[in-house]
Parts: structure tokens; sequence; C-alpha cells
């Protein structure tokens, strides 16, 4: 642990998400009459479950301990399914840049990025795919690109293409709270242009680690045995299926309300000097800043901040590829709620010596 990461527990204020993640505050997510499950069966698991079918329009839902299974889970049995084994996604997918090439070495699947890694996947980059595909994977918001969001439309184009070619439509739904949000569109609407959607409960909604699988029944089995398989059946499942349903009930109501805030923090670092927000404006609760400075400047400002001030900003900030420009992402929630845009502003200009 570095000296600043040391001091995140210091803070009484956080500049991105929900605030400091406490265990006493985490475990106080479930509560004391929590019905417990039986390997994943019954309880508030079954609960969840069927509040998260609800929510997203789907005849079934799945709880699994981590994102990790259960698209790997899905895209298994959609791959199976059609007696195809490739499964396209944008080159920053979860699945090709974190899991270790899982799909190839635990499924036999070949995964294949498509498109522009800066950009996000249009039709022209789906129409030049001529082998035959298992599953085609969106991810809304695009993460790795400050939270983008394709428009309706082209959403709806590249779902079709999919169909149209016997391929699967899923959806890599982590932060489709946001999305759905950012769309304007019920989440019903939005998961039901697809086959199957994930969606996660401790990004945006903050709960503890957990997520949930959804769409047809009959795949919802079948991806139930993969959990089993992949050793994601555990005795009990019910501590954070617990924590999910009662964020989930409290803060999907305030997505509109991040998103807003996002805008105008947004407005707020427009003409800030050394600093640029991506996208601008943030289509979703979820951007990216583009800062003039170097990673020991960084540090040393955030160090600052959270000693003088005791405001948590990041533990630390990415290359870019450009000399002296960082990139930090910012996630919008309770704790950036509690922010004015002018306050995330101030805080912003010191990291980038604006203020000095």
């Amino acid at each position: 642990m570095t000296g600043l990461e040391a001091l995140r527990a210091t803070c009484s204020r956080s500049l991105g998400g929900h605030g400091p993640v406490r265990p006493a505050d985490l475990l106080g997510t479930i509560p004391a009459d929590t019905a417990v499950d039986r390997y994943g069966a019954g309880g508030v698991v079954a609960e969840l479950e069927a509040e998260v079918a609800g929510l997203l329009g789907m005849p079934a839902a799945l709880y699994l301990p981590s994102g990790t299974m259960a698209q790997q889970s899905v895209l298994r049995v959609h791959a199976d399914r059609r007696g195809r084994r490739t499964v396209l996604f944008h080159p920053t997918c979860h699945l090709d840049v974190r899991e270790g090439r899982a799909l190839e070495r635990l499924h036999g699947l070949a995964g294949r990025p498509v498109g522009d890694p800066h950009a996000l996947i249009t039709a022209d980059d789906l129409a030049a795919v001529a082998e035959p595909v298992a599953a085609l994977v969106l991810e809304l918001p695009q993460r790795d690109l400050g939270g983008q969001l394709p428009s309706w439309e082209d959403l709806q184009t590249q779902v079709a293409w999919a169909r149209d070619r016997g391929a699967a439509a899923h959806l890599d739904g982590a932060r489709l709270w946001e999305a759905a949000a950012g769309y304007g569109r019920p989440l019903a609407e939005v998961a039901g242009l697809f086959d199957t959607a994930y969606v996660s409960f401790y990004k945006g909604i903050g709960a503890l680690a957990g997520c949930c699988l959804a769409g047809p029944a009959d795949v919802i089995a079948e991806a139930a045995e993969w959990r089993q398989r992949m050793g994601g059946m555990l005795f009990g499942l019910w501590p954070g299926a617990a924590s999910a349903l009662t964020l989930l009930r409290r803060r999907l109501p305030l997505m509109p309300a991040y998103l807003e805030h996002a805008r105008a923090v947004a407005t707020a670092l427009q003409d800030l000097p050394g600093v640029q927000v991506v996208p601008d404006p943030p289509q979703t609760s979820m951007l990216h800043l583009l800062l003039t400075t170097t990673a020991e400047a960084f540090t040393a400002a955030a160090t600052e901040l959270a000693e003088r001030d005791g405001l948590w900003t990041w533990p630390g900030s990415t290359a870019t590829g450009v000399p002296g420009v960082r990139t930090v992402e910012l996630s919008v929630g309770d704790a950036t709620l509690a922010l004015t845009p002018e306050q995330v502003r101030e805080a912003v200009a010191h990291l980038v010596g604006a203020s000095r």
C-alpha cells in the first residue's frame, strides 16, 4: 500500500462513487431478517433474481458471485447451442483484456476483437466480419471510452446484425443502471434488445461483490449448471444478494440524478486549463478526465488534498501514451452528489496545479 492509498481511510469525503468503502457500512446493507439461501436456492437470492428479471423484462435471472463467471457461462451456452466458437467484442472488452484469455483456455471459444480500440463499434466494423459468429457482446456503456453509448439507432442496428446471422446478442451491462439513465429509457427496453444480459451490483450500485445474469429460462438454467461447474454455487450466497437488493432499491432511483450531476461537473470543468472531459458532455454518470500533469505531481497533489482537506480523489493516475497527459475515471455517486460542481472543480484544479 502506497502512502497515498494509506490515507484513504482517514478521508471524510470522496470525489467519486459512494464514498469510502467501510466494512461496517457494507455489512449494514444486509438486513438482520435476511432469509438465507442454500447453494443459491431460495431466500434472498431467489428474491433478488425475481426482482432483477422483472426490472430487465427477462423471463429468468441467476445470481453469481462474479461477472467473469457470469459472462463466460452464458457465452459458452450460446456457443454450444449454435455449434460456433467465435465471440465478437470491442477491443477493450473485459473478457479479452482482464480475464487471462479464459474464453479460450477454459471454454475453447475464440474471442475476436472488432473495431477501433478508441471508438465505439460501428455497423461497418461488423459488416467486415465474414466468419460465422456465436455471439456479439456489446458493453453499455463502454467504460474505457469514458462511459460512451452508441446511439439508440446504432444499437438496434448492431443487435439486428447479430440476429440476422444467427448469433446471440449479449449485453455486458456491468453499468446498465447508468446506461438506461443515459438513454432515458426503461431498463427493460434496453435489456430487451438482447438475448441475455449481465448486470453488476458492486459498481454503480455499490453493494458487495456479485451480479445477475438474465435471459430466457432455458438459457439461464443451462448457465446455472456452468455456475456449478465453475465453482460458483457456494453454500450460502445470501450476503452479497442481500446487500445487492438493499442498495439496488436505494440507488437505482438516483441514477438520473447522478447523470445530471456528472453533466454539471463537466460544465464546471470546461474552461479549466489542463483538463479535458471525455466525453463532453457525459453520456452516463461516469466520465474520464485528461489531465496535463505528471504521475509524480498528481500523486503529490492528491496526497495534499487527502491530508489537508480530508478529500479522497484517486490512488493514482494512468498514462495515456501522450507525454505529460494522465487520465482518471470519475464515477458519480452519493459522495459526488455531496459536493457542488464548484468544489469538484477546485479539487481537479489542484490536481493539475491550476490552483497553485
